[in-house]
């Protein structure tokens, strides 16, 4: 299937952050009751043709920042090599790299991000913290790189002006779109959350991505942010079938 084009008609709603007065949340209905799942094993193609078994951990794994390196280093203690195919490459030459100047990653073996174990591996394909997660009964969102429970999310932060002079800050929430990966985003050869064939879940995204958005704004302002997303769900079921798909702002990925 053809990607959908990235500049669409989104719906948006924003609300005050329930734990802090000075910010505020602006998210995208559009995506969020969007029926994208991660199909990682199940017909994903990868960013890279030539290591589609890969996923999108072709590059490694950037950390944001030593706090989230430590704590991916600490559960990888955790694995075994039954768990995780290439540890003893991260014993031996170690897990994490330099990425630039300041950027820290996960180390790449055979194209791949040092955690992913082959599709013949029998300890299990894929992350091998993702696995970890379900072993440990945690969610990934506590073992895995930030980057890699984030994506296909995005969260970014603005600051907008006000009449009176004064700044309010902004959190964004919102698609992780193949140009959030910055100008090589446009070299990638698949992308999932643009795809119809990964827009296939029975359950809305802020429904399967919990764990992420909780972690991303707080237990409370989900709380509210559901609220929204169950308004919009209601609203589009009354009017789908008598108005217009376009202008009820539906992902264009989603099914008819």
């Amino acid at each position: 299937m053809v990607e959908v084009p990235l500049d669409i008609p989104r719906a948006w709603v924003e609300f005050e952050d329930p734990n802090d007065s000075d910010q505020r949340f602006r998210c995208d209905l559009t995506w969020l009751t969007s029926r994208y799942q991660c199909i990682f094993g199940r017909g994903c193609k990868g960013i890279d043709a030539d290591r589609p078994d890969a996923g999108c951990c072709t590059f490694g794994a950037h950390f944001a920042d030593r706090d989230d390196e430590e704590r991916v280093l600490k559960w990888a203690k955790k694995l075994t090599n039954d768990m995780w195919e290439n540890r003893p490459i991260g014993k031996r030459d170690g897990i994490v790299v330099k990425a630039g100047k300041k950027e820290r990653a996960t180390r790449v073996v055979n194209g791949a991000c040092i955690f992913h174990n082959s599709p013949d591996f029998p300890g299990g394909y894929g992350c091998a913290l993702h696995h970890l997660a379900e072993a440990e009964g945690v969610s990934f969102v506590e073992t895995k790189p930030e980057v890699c429970w984030q994506v296909p999310m995005r969260r970014a932060y603005e600051t907008e002006e006000q009449p009176d002079g004064s700044e309010r800050d902004i959190v964004v929430i919102t698609e992780y779109d193949r140009r959030a990966w910055g100008a090589g985003g446009h070299d990638l050869d698949w992308y999932c959350s643009g795809n119809p064939e990964a827009h296939t879940a029975p359950e809305p995204v802020y429904r399967t991505h919990r764990d992420e958005l909780v972690a991303l704004m707080g237990e409370d302002a989900y709380e509210v942010l559901v609220g929204y997303c169950e308004a919009r769900e209601r609203l589009l079921a009354d009017v789908l079938d008598r108005g217009d798909r376009e202008a009820l702002l539906i992902h264009p990925a989603d099914p008819d």
